[in-house]
């Protein structure tokens, strides 16, 4: 497996990405579609949506704050994984896909505004389950989930409708 190096020209161009990716995904289907799960504790492509817009305001920028920060206590607040089940449950999912739009935006200016050193990168906070972490482990995470949940996403949609390819079911992994 090869692996790409830290930098935030690549964490950045991914999490620019990411509003477009869900657009085209979820922004031109049928209502159908956003409802569908794996299996019975599955989150729907809509409850994926909810799950980064909260992250978008509780979690990314808000930690990162904190470990650029003098503070003494770098503690971080534990991450509610399922606070989105709740808080998106009734919003339209072009409402959502906005607000995800603006909320990612807004958090980006806010971090190029920052013109990160490498020094920055290496400061810390304190994960309520992992401990010390540093801020460039922060970010290539912030990016890994939303990579994670796009592929989630597509992959519930595959499964959803892969029932109907008939033999072709054999030549696609997700189905097997």
């Amino acid at each position: 497996m090869e692996t790409l190096s830290f930098s935030m020209q690549r964490t950045c161009s991914i999490l620019e990405a990411t509003p477009g990716i869900l657009e085209s995904y979820l922004g031109v289907i049928s209502p159908d579609w956003l409802t569908v799960r794996e299996h019975e504790k599955a989150w729907s492509p809509l409850e994926i949506l909810n799950h980064l817009i909260l992250g978008e305001e509780t979690d990314w920028i808000p930690r990162a704050l904190i470990m650029l920060s003098d503070a003494e206590d770098k503690s971080f607040e534990p991450f509610d994984m399922e606070g989105h089940l709740l808080a998106g449950a009734a919003v339209p999912v072009e409402q959502g896909l906005a607000r995800f739009r603006q909320l990612r935006h807004e958090n980006l200016q806010q971090l190029m505004s920052w013109n990160l050193s490498p020094e920055d990168l290496e400061r810390t906070g304190l994960h309520p389950e992992l401990g010390r972490v540093y801020l460039r482990q922060h970010l290539a995470t912030w990016v890994v989930h939303d990579l994670s949940h796009l592929a989630q996403l597509a992959r519930t949609m595959v499964r959803a409708y892969g029932e109907h390819t008939g033999p072709w079911k054999k030549f696609h992994s997700l189905l097997r």
